[in-house]
């Protein structure tokens, strides 16, 4: 006779606390190192934004901390377990990956598309909360209006909206986010890290990727800068976002502004005078 394997509910670590740690971590592809060496401590209660060059390695660095890569050195763990050591869906209610892009097959609804987020929970006493995570994923994201639309239809920045929404009603301690403001306009840009702002301050661990310096400077707590695979920088955005690291990070030369009223790093890039 087969067992039914226990639930574990997940336990959110004390704000402050290691939820993640890395050490030593390489990832290969072929004969090529993605990332070398990477040491990297990931905390509750903190937004964490991964940003660099195109190829540094922010993708991969989100995808094996996630288990969805294979790793070739170097050791993960989570919750002081072994990345390896956990169930998959013992992951699934633990951490909550948003990839870059969302496809899918078979024409969803939106309703549909958020409601997956709740399969892990299926079977569970948190599978009560399914229409209330749904309904407030939705709200959150701005997508209730259209519940009965097919995912497929939607525009860029909608389907963006939409596994955003899947993503929050998965109601995990741990968020890893890669490039959820790629397709957004300038309002779901900030509505976005807004939501992944306020996660980390009710407790929750969010790693974010992202390409907009700014952005970063604005939301994250703690900046990791990653250059050909390996951990250039990593603490507070105005210990990390410095001209002269920057500029040869990024091989174009910067310049780093304090914002008139917040004082909060603008990060721009050193262009010629117009010429009027």
């Amino acid at each position: 006779m087969s067992r039914r394997r226990s639930f574990r509910p997940p336990v959110r670590p004390d704000r402050g606390g290691v939820h993640m740690r890395v050490r030593g971590l390489d990832v290969r592809r072929g004969p090529r190192a993605v990332l070398s060496g990477v040491d990297v401590d990931i905390r509750a209660g903190e937004l964490l934004a991964l940003v660099g060059p195109n190829g540094a390695g922010k993708s991969t660095l989100l995808g094996a901390i996630c288990g969805d890569l294979p790793v070739s050195a170097g050791t993960i763990e989570f919750d002081g377990v072994p990345l390896s050591g956990w169930a998959p869906i013992d992951l699934a209610r633990r951490r909550a990956m948003l990839p870059q892009r969302s496809t899918l097959s078979f024409p969803f609804t939106v309703a549909e598309v958020v409601a997956m987020g709740r399969a892990p929970w299926t079977g569970t006493p948190y599978g009560a909360q399914d229409d209330e995570a749904i309904a407030e994923a939705m709200r959150l994201t701005g997508v209730e209006s259209f519940p009965g639309r097919v995912f497929s239809a939607l525009s860029g920045g909608e389907q963006a909206r939409v596994a955003l929404a899947r993503v929050l009603a998965q109601r995990t301690p741990m968020l890893l986010l890669d490039e959820p403001t790629a397709a957004l306009d300038l309002h779901h840009q900030e509505l976005v890290l807004t939501l992944a702002r306020d996660r980390a301050r009710s407790g929750d661990t969010v790693v974010v990727v992202l390409h907009d310096l700014g952005l970063a400077a604005a939301y994250a707590d703690r900046i990791a800068l990653l250059a050909g695979g390996r951990l250039v920088a990593d603490g507070p955005p105005a210990e990390v976002l410095v001209p002269e690291s920057l500029s040869t990070v990024y091989r174009h030369e910067i310049e780093v502004l304090p914002h008139p009223r917040t004082g909060t790093p603008l990060v721009l890039p050193k262009r010629p005078a117009a010429e009027r």
